[in-house]
């Protein structure tokens, strides 16, 4: 893992006034933690207070928690985040070893920076981790802005697809695990995109990043 520190050490700069900052979860200060949930919060809030709630007081992730985070940073404060988790996901029942990549906000007055940026950003270090694939879920409503990332042979966005993950917290009025017709993008990493296997069900076993 010593070459995955030439990534942590140098600053990463998509435009000039942003610095990206990649880092193990156990690097984080409490500090980090308060100013990432206050970014959450307000990067969410405008979708609605439900999806705010997740990031009260200190709390800086939603579902599972991130393994590794690149954040970027500007002269106002944290300008983007997208987060980073090793796990085993099942489809059709076989197990794949993945990099789930989740947790993506951006400010709001910085949207043209654009997932793309991010993405670029963590694919080295996904390459040094030896995963073969990452793997993520993003809403239909976004699927015209991932597929445009598609087209320039990024990733590959696959539909028709259904995603179960449990609940974050183990509710009394509830079914322990949820499933989502959501729309799942696969970077090939280690492995070429005809080695994802077909199948129509994904199991997270475990929340969602």
């Amino acid at each position: 893992m010593r070459a995955l520190g030439k990534y942590r050490k140098r600053s990463l700069c998509m435009r000039s006034q942003v610095r990206w900052r990649l880092c193990w979860e156990n690097e984080l200060q409490l500090s980090d933690h308060i100013e990432l949930a206050e970014f959450f919060r307000r990067t969410y809030g405008p979708t609605g207070a439900f999806n705010a709630k997740p990031f009260e007081g200190s709390r800086s992730w939603a579902g599972a928690r991130p393994e590794f985070r690149a954040i970027a940073y500007d002269s106002s404060g944290i300008a983007a985040h997208m987060g980073l988790l090793r796990r085993f996901i099942k489809i059709d029942g076989a197990d794949l070893l993945v990099a789930e990549l989740g947790l993506y906000g951006i400010r709001r007055d910085l949207e043209g920076l654009g997932i793309s940026s991010s993405l670029r950003v963590v694919r080295p270090v996904l390459q040094e981790l030896g995963v073969p694939f990452g793997f993520g879920t993003v809403r239909p409503a976004l699927h015209k802005h991932v597929a445009r990332l598609g087209r320039g042979g990024l990733l590959v966005v696959k539909s028709g697809i259904r995603v179960r993950s449990t609940l974050r917290d183990a509710l009394l009025d509830k079914p322990p695990t949820r499933i989502d017709d959501a729309l799942v993008v696969v970077l090939p990493v280690g492995r070429p995109i005809s080695d994802w296997p077909a199948g129509e069900m994904i199991d997270r076993n475990g929340a969602e990043l």
